[in-house]
């Protein structure tokens, strides 16, 4: 694959950086250091403000247009999108290490979201109008839905695509302009969709600049027009994003880390099906989803056997290049991730964890220039070692046993995440009982994995993993302001007037 032009995205204009001096982020494969993916500009606080000028001056025509007429470009730019998707495919699988398939459903969030959305515009065309409410008196009013103004949103590096579009395509659908701040670890095939989708679009609906999180992605949210930040990361990083956007008061929506559970009742069908379910639950990307499960709880008296089966499902597990066909998993990202992969496994051991590594190496002499990681399970052991309480983002399980379902509901909710949780039992309505307890923003039943969470169905977090949530048209209204709108028959009723009345 030929490298990415030196480039950045400042408000439709690309700006060469060989022209302009700024250091560049240079983007790795991390199946093999070595290789070169290709290279980004880092943005100014100069470009920032560049893409908010052009956001501001395009948002009077962007939410001028109806939602229809809204609509219908984000469809013309979603049927270019369609046939780059492979493209788009490729890039990821060299910039994230994913295999494929991963990456091709990555890729095809531009197109399939931007179709998605574009399909509530009577549903916010209605918003627009305004319902009316009831009122006492003579007072008429009417609460709309009208656009925020310009929308920062900064998506994962894990899945660039589809989460950057699953925040663009909501926040364009309610009227505003955009201005988003690629991951640097994984910017290029993101870059690459929303380019072509401010193509589609009048110049300034859509910008990007690319940079450093404490430069470029600080100026953005600090930024007085942003009216939005639409961020999905890490907890710590969430933290950060909210300061920053504090001091303007600005409005957040944020997806954040998980450390999901999931609970195996005594009666729980440990079968072939139950594990392809988990294995995908647990190791898909390697571990590195957000509401991947992260612990899993089983009653003591099925651990071995689930132990004894979940291991053999390791067994199946080939680990190597994203680009061989053979591979099931790839990489972690980045070498730190790596490293703290191993410090999490060597330090559940030292707490007394039986460790199950499992998986074939795929070509285990390429790997220590890639930052390979076999699946391992952590059985037994402290309860409350790392492993447990933090989400590793590796493909690295803690099995723990319990005796009672309190302990198990207590032990699933001490953390300071609530994104998803799972419950497993033969008895479905005994497990519905269960997951009703658990404190998170999703739970499942029999099944805790990605496509799982239907797309009507809202997605978010409790506690620390997030604020507000996404998917349908909810994710919207998000992007917009509810405006009262009060009219009187006879203003004249309204009491608190005599004594401004003449005589």
């Amino acid at each position: 694959m030929r490298p990415a032009s030196f480039e950045t995205r400042v408000a439709g204009v690309l700006v060469a950086g060989r022209e302009v001096v700024r250091p560049l982020i240079r983007v790795e494969n991390p199946a093999s250091r070595d290789e070169t993916v290709g290279y980004v500009a880092c943005g100014t606080r100069d470009d920032v403000d560049a893409a908010l000028t052009a956001a501001e001056l395009a948002f009077p025509l962007w939410a001028g247009l109806t939602p229809k007429e809204r609509a219908v470009a984000l469809l013309r730019a979603a049927d270019v999108l369609e046939p780059l998707s492979e493209e788009f495919a490729a890039t990821l699988t060299l910039e994230v290490g994913k295999v494929h398939a991963e990456s091709f459903g990555d890729a095809e969030g531009a197109h399939r979201l931007l179709r998605v959305f574009a399909g509530f515009a009577d549903e916010v065309a209605a918003a627009d109008h305004g319902a009316p409410l009831p009122s006492s008196g003579s007072a008429q009013v009417h609460v709309r839905h009208v656009p925020k103004g310009p929308v920062a949103v900064i998506p994962p590096w894990n899945t660039p695509i589809y989460l950057a579009f699953m925040a663009v395509a909501p926040a364009l659908m309610a009227g505003n302009p955009v201005v988003v701040k690629p991951p640097e670890i994984a910017p290029i095939a993101v870059t690459r969709a929303l380019g072509v989708l401010a193509e589609q679009l009048p110049p300034g609906v859509v910008s990007i600049v690319n940079g450093l999180g404490p430069d470029a992605g600080a100026a953005l949210t600090g930024h007085p027009g942003i009216r939005k930040v639409l961020f999905t990361g890490s907890t710590a990083t969430g933290t950060t994003v909210m300061r920053s956007a504090a001091a303007n008061i600005t409005d957040v929506g944020m997806e954040l880390g998980g450390n999901d559970a999931a609970i195996v009742l005594e009666d729980a069908t440990i079968d072939e099906e139950m594990i392809a379910q988990l294995l995908a639950g647990c190791f898909g990307l390697s571990g590195q989803i957000c509401y991947n499960v992260k612990r899993i709880y089983v009653h003591a008296s099925r651990l071995d056997e689930f132990v004894g089966r979940f291991s053999e499902g390791l067994e199946r597990i080939v680990v190597g290049d994203p680009r061989d066909p053979l591979t099931v998993i790839g990489p972690l990202a980045t070498p730190e991730a790596r490293e703290r992969a191993r410090e999490l496994l060597e330090d559940a051991r030292s707490r007394g964890a039986r460790i199950l590594e499992g998986g074939r190496m795929l070509a285990p002499e390429t790997w220590e220039h890639g930052n390979f990681v076999r699946p391992a399970l952590a059985v037994g052991g402290d309860p409350h070692a790392a492993l447990v309480m933090e989400e590793q983002f590796a493909p690295i399980i803690p099995v723990i046993p319990f005796a009672t379902v309190e302990e198990a509901v207590t032990e699933a909710n001490a953390t300071h995440y609530g994104l998803a949780g799972s419950v497993w039992s033969a008895d479905e309505a005994r497990a519905w009982e269960v997951a009703r307890r658990l404190e998170a923003g999703t739970v499942f039943v029999n099944i805790h994995r990605v496509g799982a969470s239907p797309a009507e169905a809202p997605f978010g977090g409790f506690k620390r993993s997030g604020i507000g949530r996404n998917h349908g048209v909810d994710s919207i209204f998000a992007c917009m302001e509810q405006q009262s709108v009060v009219r009187f028959e006879d203003a004249g009723v309204v009491p608190g007037l005599d004594r401004w009345r003449a005589g």
